[in-house]
Order: structure tokens, then sequence, then C-alpha cells
């Protein structure tokens, strides 16, 4: 009964925990409302949620000082969730899947090529703890309907968080995983310091959680694309921010800039480092299609300066919410889709959304001391404003 009576407030503790990280990250401005004059129209929550039915949970893990002890580990990590027709709609999703670079993992792809199809949830989390959260994500699907699937090959991405994180103490748990798909929702999305994105730098300065969308209205018809990225990628000089060269214009209090051995993201090293990006919409694309959308987010990612260097993981997802039921048995089915004479402005979204999100992953973002005392210092907003004044931006 004592145990039962101290891992009570311990939980309670840790969900008081990551809602008041969650609600930290909501709090804080965004891009577009310090001046930076992004391209194209959002939806109204300049959110990945913007696209009807999609759903985003997190489990955000900080704890210990970051002193180099062996008791008080640095726990800074998460996983983060997406469900492309919410909790309670487990019906597959055509997609399609682009590698960049592939010094990273997503599982699941295979499958992904062969069938057209994402089945279930996309999770996001460390490099280390990929097996745990697609072991996690089976064993959730089968208390979900434990009759409907015999198998389940989950896709499971990550991005290295070691700088900031006791990456080797494997800290994220099954039980981490059910939490953010349990809690998932749409709405809002929190940005920077947030389940998987928790211990992430991206381009020198804290990274992490970003997201951003795009309104495309034709004479036929309107389509929605969101966009979600884990971004953990670059270094400072690269820092492309609307054109202007952000990252030159900041260049103190650089991480990885200790003597010794070049941790990703150092000049020593060039362009290291990875991100995962999810691309959503709910125009009637076939996986062929969503494969060339997945490829587009490449030219956003380029927009803020990355090359994509050897050592990086880059690794793309897209998938439509459209043509509900397309898997149904025996079939056959019938499905719609965007001709290829109509598809150019959803590249142009997809682009104008990732690159977006990246910046918006930054913005979010709050300084962190993590493992061995690392810091890596969020971008200063009054600095980037004065750099897109300098430029006339």
């Amino acid at each position: 009964m004592r145990i039962r009576w101290l891992v009570l407030p311990l939980l309670l503790l840790f969900t008081m925990e990551v809602r008041a990280q969650s609600n930290d990250a909501l709090a804080r401005p965004r891009a577009r409302a310090l001046g930076v004059p992004f391209d194209g129209t959002p939806g109204p929550l300049n959110a990945i949620t913007d696209v009807p039915g999609v759903e985003i949970g997190n489990t955000t893990l900080i704890s210990g000082s970051g002193t180099p002890d062996l008791i008080d580990k640095a726990v800074r990590t998460g996983v983060t969730v997406i469900l492309p027709r919410g909790k309670q709609n487990a019906d597959p999703v055509y997609a399609g899947w682009f590698s960049l670079n592939g010094n990273g993992e997503m599982t699941g792809t295979a499958w992904v090529d062969e069938s057209g199809f994402l089945e279930g949830p996309v999770a996001i989390t460390n490099t280390h703890s990929v097996g745990v959260v697609r072991d996690a994500v089976i064993e959730w699907g089968l208390r979900q309907k434990p009759s409907t699937r015999q198998w389940s090959l989950p896709v499971v991405a990550e991005t290295y968080d070691g700088w900031l994180n006791d990456i080797n103490g494997f800290h994220v748990k099954p039980t981490d995983l059910f939490h953010a798909l349990d809690e998932a929702k749409s709405g809002p999305v929190p940005e920077g310091n947030v389940g998987g994105g928790t211990g992430m730098v991206c381009y020198g300065f804290k990274g992490g959680i970003g997201t951003a969308s795009r309104v495309i209205t034709t004479a036929k018809s309107g389509y929605t694309v969101g966009v979600l990225v884990q971004c953990n990628c670059g270094r400072r000089p690269q820092l492309t921010i609307a054109g202007v060269p952000v990252g030159r214009e900041i260049p103190q209090s650089v991480p990885y800039a200790e003597a010794g051995p070049q941790p990703p993201g150092s000049a020593e090293q060039g362009d290291v480092g990875s991100i995962i990006i999810v691309v959503a919409t709910d125009a009637p694309l076939l996986p062929h299609q969503l494969k060339r959308l997945a490829r587009r987010a490449t030219l956003g990612l380029a927009r803020t300066g990355s090359s994509s260097g050897n050592s990086s993981g880059d690794i793309f997802l897209a998938f439509s919410t459209a043509n509900p039921h397309a898997d149904d048995a025996p079939g056959p089915n019938s499905v719609l889709t965007v001709s290829n004479e109509e598809i150019s402005p959803l590249f142009t979204a997809t682009v104008e959304a990732t690159e977006e999100a990246i910046v918006n992953a930054m913005v979010g973002a709050t300084t962190m001391t993590g493992r061995d005392g690392h810091t890596a210092i969020e971008l200063p907003h009054e600095r980037l404003i004065e750099a897109l004044k300098k430029f006339g931006r």
C-alpha cells in the first residue's frame, strides 16, 4: 500500500508537468506574430490540425538537473503522435514517403511503398527509442481493437537528442506512447520543447516540434495542406528566414563549440542533424502523388538553409485523409484524385508550410540546459526582428 500511495503523487506530478509544458508551448508567440513575412494563406490554426480529422498528442519528459553524475540523469525527450483520422477512426489513408538523406529511421515505410496506405498513427521520438515506441504502438492498437488485425507495421521516426538528453538511459517507455495517443486531439498544436522535439537543436538554436498549414482555393474546390516537423538539423551559419541570413546575424552562443570531438551541428562537421517532416492534406491524392508531395518538403527545408549533409536523417511522409474506405474488402472501391494538371498548388502549399513549420519550431522553443550541462539557446525574438528589419523584410 505504501508503494501505491507513493506512485500516485508521482503520476499526478508527471501529468501536471506535461500539461504545464504544453500550455507554455501554446502561450509563446509564433513566427507570423513576430512579423516574419511568409508566403501563402494559412488555415485558421496554421497547423496540421487544420486538416479535418487529424489529431496530435505529446508526452514530454523533462527531469534531472543535467549535472554529470550517475544518479541525476538529464532527461530531455518524449514522443509525438499524429493520428490521420483521429483515435476513433482506424481507416487507413493513402500515403507516400521520401528520404532526402537516409542517416535516420522511419519504420514501416516498405509497407507504405508496397501497399500505398498508412495504417495507424505516426509516432516521432528520439533515435534510441524507436524500438520501444514501435512495439508500444502495436500494443495500443491491440488494446483498441483486439480482433481486427493479426499483425502491424507501425510508422515510427526519430531524430537524435543526445546532446541535451541522456539518450542511452532509454527513458521513453510504452506508457509514454500510450499517454500521447490517449491525449491526442485536434485544435492548436504545442510547439518547441514538447514531445519528441523536447531535446532537439535546430540550426544551432533550440529546436523541436513545429507546424503550419496552407489553404488552397480553386474554382472547383478548396483544400488544406498541413505540415508538422521535428527539427534537429543544420548549422547556425545556414539559417535563413524569409530570405534573411538570420544565423549569420546571430553568431553568438552556438552549441557544440567546445574543444574536442564536435557533436552534430558544429561547423567542423558540416550540415548534420536530422528532420522528420509529416505532410497531411484533405486533397484526394493517390500514393504516387503523395510521394511527389513528400518530395516537395525538401524545397521548404532548403528555404531555411539546409543542404542535407551526409550525416543527416531527412525523411518525409505525406498522407491524404480523402477517399475513406479505399482499402475496404473485398472491393473494388471507387476513389477520387486530383489531376496532375491541378496538383502544382498543393506542391507550393507544401513548400510554404514546411518552411514556416521549421521556423515556428525554433520561435516556439525556449533555452534548455541538459546532459552534462550542455545548453541550447532559444532563437532570440528581438534579434530575429532586428535582422528582418535590417534586410527590409
